[in-house]
């Protein structure tokens, strides 16, 4: 691999990070897919704490994690890479300046006014600093199984629902 090379790849690597609303990052566990923020070369990450997203098992600082990016218009494996794992300590410089950024695109808060100190006490806040890329395709699929999560809730249809959806259907 020559320098251009590696020069290329980090670059397809900060990108196309930037652009996608989710990461699939996997630490000793299963993949996670999580939101998260790009700042100073790395994504950076909250969760763990009540309210928040789960983070992967494994993501524990002087760890490593692989992350994958999917494409933001076709929802595809776009690239993925090696991740240094470093856990900020709260109050740290480096926290504040992570949490910053993390706090501008944490969307529907419950405590949005506390959230931060919230952090500070309950959560982890993870950076990912990108190591080795890779794009070329994979050799199957990738799919996998969801990962169970008490956010999900299966109700039956309303009993109305069928006969609403075709009267719209009648009516066009």
């Amino acid at each position: 691999m020559t320098a251009a090379d590696v020069l290329l790849g980090r670059a397809l690597v900060e990108e196309a990070t930037k652009k996608s609303g989710l990461i699939w990052v996997r630490g000793t566990g299963p993949a996670r897919a999580l939101w998260h923020v790009w700042h100073e070369a790395a994504a950076v990450l909250v969760g763990d704490g009540p309210g928040e997203q789960p983070l992967p098992e494994g993501l524990v600082d002087g760890g490593a994690a692989e992350v994958t990016v999917r494409s933001k218009d076709k929802g595809g494996r776009l690239v993925a890479w090696t991740a240094a794992v470093a856990v900020l300590e709260p109050h740290s410089e480096e926290w504040e300046a992570a949490v910053a950024e993390l706090k501008g695109k944490r969307l529907n808060a419950p405590d949005a006014e506390q959230m931060t100190d919230r952090w500070a006490r309950e959560c982890r806040v993870v950076r990912l600093t990108p190591g080795a890329s890779r794009t070329e395709v994979p050799d199957g699929s990738l799919a996998a199984a969801p990962l169970p999560t008490g956010a999900t809730t299966r109700r039956p249809a309303p009993a109305a629902l069928p006969r609403l959806l075709l009267k719209r259907r009648r009516k066009n």
